[in-house]
């Protein structure tokens, strides 16, 4: 085990609940396990916020290093499957929430965590997909797997945010048309620019609605639940899908049974934290084939570990567009 120092985010437990600083450490302040990685970018989600602030119980087990996912290059392995100088990329598996994660120089995790970086896909390039692009493409192909088929009119809410952004490159770049659901019109121009053909007010969909509406969306994906995943299920056709991801506004559905048992609609659950690792490194594969340098360069920003404390306050506060990766 290398004595060397390294920058990390450290999150330790106070009094008052919890810290967070830059700190030097060492590998003895990681956890035990067959692969070390030294991190290249890592990026900034919407759960990486909520750790920060304190919020969702989301840090379970301090002190620790936050971030869910990290793109670099193995320094050491004892896995079979991995070997130094391999280009890697984790997310979820409980990274960032129970086991140290990506806001540091170097990490420690298990082999069976970690896909090898598709041909041509750089770290940098992999962060700016992170884990919510990830999740955007498990809910594509949810999608296509449920046979809602390109060329479909496709919803996809809080269309602006990291998950949304890149779900809405995707479905246009796969044939869709594709709706961008906002609440924050000043990024009209953003969402058309990577592939929206028409932006709906998410007012429109805010409040409570009929259990059933015109019938509007052949899929949808959805990342904010609440009277907006209600309202969208009550508008999608017969026989349409929406594959739901997120929580952003509500954890609650008030919905009722017509969508389903009247107009044949599916409710399509999408989980990348424990996604098992043959349809993950699936997905990978597919954002590398579908996605360009140039398609990541609209939707990215990149920030430093020092920048992330304020950032928590953005994100939550629905002030960040697309996706952020994190410099290491």
């Amino acid at each position: 085990m290398s004595n060397e120092t390294f920058r990390a985010l450290m999150a330790r437990k106070t009094e008052a609940g919890q810290s967070i600083a830059i700190e030097t450490i060492t590998e003895a302040d990681l956890p035990e396990a067959d692969v070390t990685v030294d991190v290249e970018y890592s990026s900034f989600n919407y759960k990486d916020g909520l750790a920060l602030k304190g919020l969702s119980r989301i840090l379970r087990a301090l002190p620790m290093v936050p971030g869910i996912d990290f793109a670099g290059t193995v320094r050491s392995s004892a896995s079979p499957d991995f070997q130094p100088g391999n280009k890697v990329v984790l997310t979820g598996w409980g990274v960032g929430e129970n086991w140290s994660g990506g806001f540091a120089q170097r990490a420690r995790v298990k082999g069976e965590w970690l896909v090898k970086l598709p041909e041509g896909l750089s770290s940098r390039q992999a962060m700016a997909i992170g884990t919510a692009g990830l999740t955007a493409m498990l809910c594509v192909d949810a999608l296509e797997r449920y046979g809602i088929a390109a060329g479909g009119n496709v919803l996809v809410t809080g269309a602006a945010g990291g998950v949304g952004s890149v779900a809405v490159r995707l479905l246009s770049r796969l044939g869709y048309k594709v709706s961008a659901l906002t609440g924050r019109r000043s990024e009209e121009d953003f969402l058309k620019s990577i592939g929206a053909t028409d932006i709906v007010d998410r007012d429109t969909y805010a409040a409570a609605g009929k259990p059933l509406q015109g019938e509007r969306w052949h899929g949808a994906v959805d990342t904010v639940g609440g009277p907006i995943l209600a309202n969208v299920l009550a508008s999608t056709v017969y026989g349409g899908a929406v594959a739901a991801c997120g929580l952003a506004a509500s954890t609650d559905l008030p919905t009722t049974v017509f969508p389903f048992i009247l107009r044949n609609v599916a409710l399509l659950g999408v989980d990348s934290v424990n996604c098992p690792t043959p349809r993950r490194a699936h997905a990978w594969a597919r954002l590398a084939e579908l996605l360009e340098p140039g398609d990541l360069d609209l939707v990215t920003q990149e920030v430093g570990l020092d920048d992330l404390p304020k950032l928590a306050d953005d994100i939550i506060a629905g002030r960040v567009r697309g996706r952020t990766v994190v410099r290491t």
